[in-house]
């Protein structure tokens, strides 16, 4: 049966959009997919989006003026935002005849009545509760709170990166067993088959990506520096992503927003991947550094646990422990051979579980079980 798929996302940003409707291709060679982004077409909505600022404020006014959140950050998740979208992909989808929808991520409800709907998703809103230093304020406003299950209600099955994930929609939406699917994701940036030579992992060359520098734990990672140099003086400290200011630390290298095949370059270059993240529904980068034969330092939360064996691909320490990153960053650094070693295991694990192909043949099956 040749299919017609409408594949909803907000854009082509961030690199999994584009990777996951590759896997679709792969998985649906003989399909048609449209891919359909929504916030081109929203923004042609001039009367919405200034609406919308007006929603912006009644609904995170108080987050607003005291900085705990930004403008940048609450405007589509508004309820007005969210009715928005959903009428806007209904009217959309409608104009074809769709064998059924697929959307990226849960920021809106891509459902549309009569047409099997699926999701894939690396977070849910309540998921949050489970990170250190949690605070209510933390949160979406109550009213778009409310709207966040239907997403999921709404789908005929809900896919995810991780079981920590799967483990939120049972637990915290109520949502059936079956009706969760952990496919994992793969890497964005192409995989690194060779395997390194030991002189790599010898020249000390530690590796941050991230653009969140705050929620990355790239404060802690700078905090912990000058205590790795103390022992380890030639180390080198790149970062990728964001651009933080970094004064005379020294041997540190900012490098800003940098694209996928300048990164890949970077991985292959280093020595050893860092990510002291303090919330991370899944990080990619971090597999990324694993497809690159990287040991990876990054901390006990999340999904960070399925993907990190401590031990055997890298190691775990507690969010914002500055003394204890410094600590494992200056054993790491001290051992090039078992970074070597664990670099070899990670680079197995990816390509054996954490791939795009795995993704899209998982989808499939549980796609086709449900039309």
């Amino acid at each position: 049966m040749a299919y017609k798929i409408a594949f909803l996302r907000k854009g082509p940003w961030p690199p999994a959009n584009v990777s996951a409707v590759q896997a679709l291709r792969h998985a649906f060679p003989a399909a048609e997919i449209i891919e359909l982004d929504l916030l081109p077409l929203l923004r042609q909505r001039h009367l919405t989006m200034l609406l919308n600022g007006c929603w912006m404020l009644g609904e995170y006014g108080c987050d607003l003026i005291l900085g705990r959140k930004s403008p940048r950050s609450t405007f589509i998740v508004t309820a007005l935002m969210f009715h928005t979208f959903r009428r806007l992909v209904q009217q959309v989808v409608r104009a074809q005849k769709y064998t059924f929808s697929f959307q990226m991520q849960s920021l809106f409800d891509g459902s549309t009545p009569g047409l099997p709907h699926f999701v894939y998703t690396d977070h849910t809103l309540l998921a949050n509760r489970s990170y250190p230093g949690f605070r209510p304020a933390d949160l979406y406003s109550p009213a778009w709170q409310r709207l966040e299950p239907s997403i999921y209600i709404n789908a005929r099955a809900v896919f995810t990166r991780s079981q920590n994930i799967s483990r939120s929609l049972i637990n915290d939406y109520g949502l059936a067993p079956e009706q969760v699917h952990c496919v994992h994701v793969g890497s964005n940036v192409p995989l690194d088959l060779d395997t390194p030579i030991l002189e790599r992992y010898q020249q000390q060359r530690v590796l941050f990506v991230g653009i969140d520098w705050q929620r990355k734990g790239g404060p802690e990672l700078l905090q912990a520096w000058p205590a790795v140099l103390a022992r380890h003086p030639h180390a080198q400290l790149v970062i990728a992503g964001a651009a933080p200011r970094t004064g005379r630390l020294r041997n540190c290298h900012v490098l800003g927003r940098v694209d996928l095949a300048t990164t890949s370059v970077l991985y292959q270059q280093a020595s050893l991947f860092c990510l002291p993240t303090k919330l991370e529904p899944f990080g990619i980068a971090v597999l990324e550094a694993l497809a690159h034969h990287l040991p990876v330092i990054t901390t006990n939360i999340g999904a960070m646990p399925e993907i990190v064996q401590p031990g055997v691909s890298g190691w775990l320490v507690e969010p914002g422990t500055v003394a204890q990153l410094a600590q494992t960053l200056i054993e790491a650094l001290s051992n090039p051979e078992r970074c070597a070693a664990l670099g070899r295991t990670g680079a197995q694990l990816v390509q054996q579980q954490y791939n795009w192909q795995y993704v899209g043949e998982h989808m499939r099956t549980a796609i086709e079980a449900q039309l």
